[in-house]
C-alpha cells in the first residue's frame, strides 16, 4: 500500500474531517470514511480497509468523547457498563470481520436506518429531555445489551454504529439526544479500541493512511462535539434526521445498484 499518492491522501483526510464532525454529533462517520477508503485503496483487502478506518475513527472519538465528558458529565453508572459490553462485543465482531461479506449487512442496515429515521422524524418530542424508561437493574441490563449488540456490529463492519447507539439510548433508555450523543461517543471509543487490539496483531492496519485520516478525524471530532454541546438537543435531533436520511440514500443506492 505504499503507492498511495499525496492527492489521494489529502482527499482521504478531507473525508475523515467530515466523518469526524458527523461522528461527534450523531455518529455514523464510518458511512463517509469507509466508501472513501474503498475508493482510495482499491487493491486493499476488506480487513485492511476496516482496520484502517478503526484507527482513524479512534483518534476522533478520543477527542470527542473527552470533550463530551468534560462538558456533559454523563452518569458513569450507565456509560461504564455500556462501554465494557461494547468493548467485548466489538472484539467478538472484529474476530469474525473477515468472514462476513459487506453485502450481507447492507440490506439489514438500510432497513434499520429507515425504521430509526422514521421513528425519530414522526416522534417530535423524542429526545428533547431525559426521561428514563427503566430504573435500577433493568436500566443497567438495557444499557449492557445495547453495548454488546451494537459493539458486535461495529467490530464486524461498523458504518452507522454511532447513530445506532444514539437511537438506542434515546428510544430505548430515554435519554435526551445530547446526553445520548455523549454516551454514544464513549461507547464508540471502546468499540474502536477493541477492534484495533484485534486488527493490529494481524498487520491489517495501513498506518500511513490511518495516521493522516486520524489527524483529520481529531479536528472534525473536536469541532463536532463542541458544536453539539453549544447547540443542544434540538440541533442534534435535526442533524440526526438529516444524516440518517443521507445514509439511507447512500446505502439504498448500493443495495439497488445505483452507484
Amino acid at each position: 500500500m505504499d503507492d498511495i499518492s499525496a492527492t489521494v491522501l489529502a482527499l482521504l483526510g478531507l473525508a475523515a474531517l467530515a466523518a469526524g464532525f458527523v461522528d461527534a454529533v450523531v455518529g455514523g462517520g464510518g458511512l463517509i470514511q469507509l466508501p472513501a477508503l474503498l475508493l482510495g485503496m482499491p487493491h486493499a483487502a476488506p480487513v485492511q480497509v476496516l482496520a484502517t478506518n478503526k484507527v482513524a475513527s479512534f483518534c476522533g472519538t478520543s477527542v470527542s468523547a473527552a470533550t463530551y465528558y468534560r462538558r456533559i458529565r454523563p452518569d458513569p453508572r450507565t456509560f461504564l457498563p455500556l462501554m465494557a459490553l461494547a468493548f467485548v462485543g466489538s472484539a467478538l465482531g472484529a474476530l469474525v470481520a473477515s468472514q462476513i461479506p459487506r453485502s450481507a449487512f447492507e440490506p439489514i442496515v438500510l432497513v434499520a436506518l429507515i425504521v430509526v429515521g422514521g421513528y425519530v422524524l414522526f416522534t417530535p418530542q423524542l429526545g428533547e429531555q431525559t426521561a428514563l424508561r427503566f430504573a435500577g437493574h433493568r436500566h443497567l441490563a438495557a444499557a449492557m445489551a445495547t453495548g454488546l449488540a451494537i459493539g458486535f456490529y461495529d467490530g464486524a463492519l461498523g458504518p452507522g454504529t454511532g447513530s445506532f447507539f444514539v437511537f438506542a439510548l434515546v428510544g430505548l433508555l430515554g435519554y435526551s439526544f445530547l446526553e445520548a450523543s455523549a454516551k454514544a461517543r464513549l461507547a464508540n471509543w471502546a468499540t474502536n479500541l477493541a477492534a484495533i487490539l484485534v486488527f493490529a496483531p494481524q498487520g491489517a492496519i495501513v498506518w500511513k493512511v490511518a495516521l493522516v485520516m486520524g489527524a483529520a478525524n481529531i479536528v472534525g471530532g473536536y469541532v463536532g462535539a463542541r458544536t453539539a454541546v453549544a447547540r443542544g438537543a434540538r440541533f442534534v435531533r435535526i442533524f440526526f434526521i438529516v444524516v440518517v436520511s443521507a445514509f439511507i440514500v447512500r446505502i439504498g443506492g448500493d443495495v439497488v445498484g445505483l452507484w
